[in-house]
């Protein structure tokens, strides 16, 4: 197959990228290619994924021109060398760090979101000075295939390069030397990318996933935790990495949460849920057959209907829940949602810390001592306090996980510099030369050196 690092690097040795205009042209090439097939974009996430046009817009089309757009605000300030201090042992001096691209990057993008998640990783290396190959999902079939017919379109094909395929091209590439691999998906093939980088000691950043979980105190402001919590977990029909993925509630406001999240479930789609024109489905058959092995798991209390055929399957909500089930020990990835009672937030605690770390943490609560006891003694890639999902929205957040949810973070200014090395550069002045730096060292000279230093 193509070697399409070593094609790319060949690019990359020439320059091309360097310059602020080729990189500024190629973000707003990718703007220009959002906005002009807008509607192709959309129809392809609502074959793959049932997603709603207004859904698909927010998540899929805004959310990465937002990202590119603050690229462009800020792309000569963040590619401008910083000055740091130096130390009076190297004076007369002055010390600089220098962002510099790392050189060919590989971004791997999952299904669920298949364009943000491709576009706006590879939007920071391209803000970083980099050359890109970008491979998009297999199972999202068809917004790979508008992607490919785009980027050659848009993009400059010298430095920017997508790749279709499955298991076996994304495998070829992997065997390929990137100078940094970025990866989103799930754990197991993430500790393959790891072992394939490891070869040409590639560095990676791995975006996976985990059972993010809410803690609901008792003294949440109830209606609107169900609200914002019915929003996160149903959006894109629970196919979220940061979705949450159980409920920890406080056992005094179950029952009154239960009713409120009713009540969300049919104020956003309805009584009947399968018509909604707001309400995604399930990626594909495997998907659609694992979930629906997991509402064994246990009793539905809200929602459970499902139809193979279109693979839709209702908003759900299990009580109950068989704690050693698949349910409880794997990420979700889809529109299940257990409720568990605790009788304290420290049971809430104790039971995330027995876990691995999540991607992401949501706490409800009014109190804020509960709020400081969660974000003190827990340890999660994001949090958000009252409310789901946001914290990724914002730019001047780094998103990520920690151990098994990941590593590495990205979006805005994090998004660019973690396809750079800042190098560090000491620019000594030779007018000042003085003989106390070198040797014979005296005892004269010892004594002002432990002043000094």
């Amino acid at each position: 197959m193509t070697s399409h690092a070593a094609t790319l690097r060949a690019t990359y040795k020439t320059g091309r990228t360097r310059p602020l205009a080729w990189r500024r042209n190629q973000l707003e090439q990718m703007i220009k290619m959002l906005e002009e097939n807008e509607a192709d974009l959309l129809a392809a996430l609502r074959t793959d994924l049932g997603k709603p046009t207004v859904e698909g817009f927010i998540t899929d089309i805004a959310f990465v021109t937002g990202e590119i757009k603050q690229m462009l605000k800020n792309l000569k300030k963040w590619n401008k060398p910083q000055r740091v201090p130096s130390p009076i042992v190297t004076m007369p001096a002055k010390s600089t760090l220098m962002p510099e691209p790392l050189g060919v990057v590989l971004v791997i993008a999952p299904w669920n979101y298949p364009i943000q998640l491709l576009l706006v990783p590879a939007a920071g290396a391209i803000a970083a000075g980099n050359t890109v190959v970008m491979k998009p999902s297999e199972v999202s079939a068809a917004t790979s295939a508008v992607l490919a017919r785009l980027v050659p379109k848009y993009m400059d094909t010298s430095a920017v390069v997508l790749v279709e395929g499955g298991v076996p091209e994304t495998t070829d590439l992997l065997s390929q030397h990137f100078d940094h691999i970025f990866y989103t998906g799930n754990g197991t093939v993430g500790r393959i990318v790891m072992a394939a980088a490891a070869n040409n000691l590639t560095p990676v950043t791995l975006e996976l996933g985990g059972k993010s979980p809410v803690i609901i105190d008792g003294s949440a402001n109830i209606k609107v935790a169900a609200r914002r919590i019915a929003w996160g977990k149903w959006l894109n029909a629970g196919q979220t990495c940061v979705a949450p993925d159980y409920i920890l509630v406080n056992e005094k406001v179950r029952q009154p949460f239960i009713d409120e999240l009713g009540k969300a479930i049919t104020d956003f789609y309805g009584a009947n849920p399968e018509t909604s024109e707001s309400y995604g489905r399930v990626v594909s058959p495997r998907h659609f057959d694992r979930l629906k092995g997991m509402l064994g798991s246990g009793t539905n209390i809200i929602g459970g209907e499902t139809n193979a055929e279109t693979r839709y399957i209702a908003p759900t909500v299990l009580a109950d829940v068989d704690m050693t089930s698949p349910l409880m020990n794997e990420e979700i990835f889809g529109p299940l949602l257990p409720i568990i009672s605790v009788s304290s937030t420290q049971q809430a605690i104790d039971h995330i810390n027995a876990r691995p770390h999540p991607l992401a943490l949501y706490v409800f609560a009014e109190n804020k001592a509960v709020v400081s006891d969660v974000l003190a003694h827990t340890t999660a890639g994001g949090v958000t306090v009252n409310g789901t999902l946001m914290h990724l929205t914002n730019p001047h957040l780094p998103f990520g996980g920690i151990g098994e949810s990941g590593m590495g973070g990205y979006h805005g200014k994090s998004g660019v510099r973690l396809f750079q090395h800042m190098k560090p550069v000491l620019s000594r002045g030779t007018k000042l030369d003085p003989s106390l730096a070198y040797p014979p060292y005296t005892d004269r000279k010892a004594k002002i050196f432990r002043k000094v230093l």
